[in-house]
């Protein structure tokens, strides 16, 4: 199931409006989010891992994340430009939309055809609009309908919180790759993954609010371990999708981060921070410190 965390990372970005009905405020449990120092040479920064869309309410900044904030020169995102909605939904349309697509059902095993109209159903979408869009991008927009019912936003997620924090104290902000990287890594995968990163979609939303739920509760908790078994426990998904996702960008963004000096805020999904070759493995492995202190 590591897909999840990916899907609601760039899934809800494709929303305009907020999802579902507001749930009562939940405080940030006991320990917080994890939060790990990174120090190699010249810099000494700090690596963050988030959830993109939340419910309001949530209490994740403690005194810890906001010291750590205060001390860092900079704040780096997956992609600077993920707050660009204009922008992003641009690209999602141009990249996501291909003339001549059979419909959706069809790109699907006969077995999984009632399953794929159920989701379309039960999530307020339809086969019509969502055949007009490839595989991967049906996937995203099915995954981010499925969300309606789980009471969360983007604008309730972590990275306006921090975007926030650092215009305000005149920081800049960067990324360690752009959104068109990021949807590009879906768009070049074979029809054949694609295909089976839309079944996948669909059995994943069987159980989204469950699963979420989970998440939530160990991501506020800094519980690692309960979000890795996550990732385990379930389907697993297709290899040629995982690496394209997750472990390619992983290897990509250590190489991002290497020439970096200084004090960065470095804030990636929860999801790339474990798992087969995630982030913090990766940048021990060229030598990096990476401390938990939070």
């Amino acid at each position: 199931m590591r897909l999840f965390t990916q899907f609601l990372a760039i899934c809800a970005l494709t929303l305009v409006a907020a999802c579902g009905s507001d749930p009562a405020p939940a405080p940030v449990a006991k320990g917080g989010p994890a939060l790990w120092q990174v120090q190699r040479g010249e810099m000494k920064g700090w690596l963050f891992g988030t959830i993109h869309v939340l419910p309001k309410g949530v209490a994740w900044e403690t005194p810890t994340i906001s010291e750590a904030m205060a001390k860092a020169d900079r704040l780096v995102l997956e992609a600077a430009d993920l707050q660009d909605e204009e922008k992003t939904l641009a690209l999602f349309e141009s990249m996501g939309r291909s003339p001549g697509l059979p419909p959706l059902d069809r790109r699907v095993p006969e077995e999984e055809q009632a399953a794929l109209n159920k989701a379309i159903s039960d999530g307020g979408t339809s086969t019509q609009l969502l055949s007009g869009y490839e595989s991967w991008a049906a996937a995203m927009l099915l995954s981010a309908a499925t969300q309606q019912g789980l009471g969360v936003s983007q604008d309730d997620g972590v990275e306006p919180v921090l975007i926030a924090t650092f215009k305000k104290a005149g920081k800049p902000i960067g990324g360690l790759e752009t959104i068109e990287r990021q949807f590009g890594a879906f768009d070049t995968l074979p029809q054949a993954a694609q295909s089976r990163l839309l079944v996948q979609t669909v059995h994943e939303a069987k159980d989204m609010k469950g699963l979420y739920d989970r998440i939530l509760k160990a991501w506020t908790t800094g519980d690692m371990d309960a979000i890795a078994k996550e990732d385990e426990n379930g389907e697993q998904p297709d290899p040629m999708v995982e690496e394209a996702v997750l472990v390619a960008r992983n290897r990509d963004w250590v190489k991002a981060i290497e020439p970096m000096k200084g004090a960065p805020f470095i804030a990636v999904g929860a999801g790339h921070l474990t798992g087969r070759e995630n982030l913090i493995e990766l940048l021990k492995a060229r030598g990096f410190a990476v401390t938990r202190v939070q």
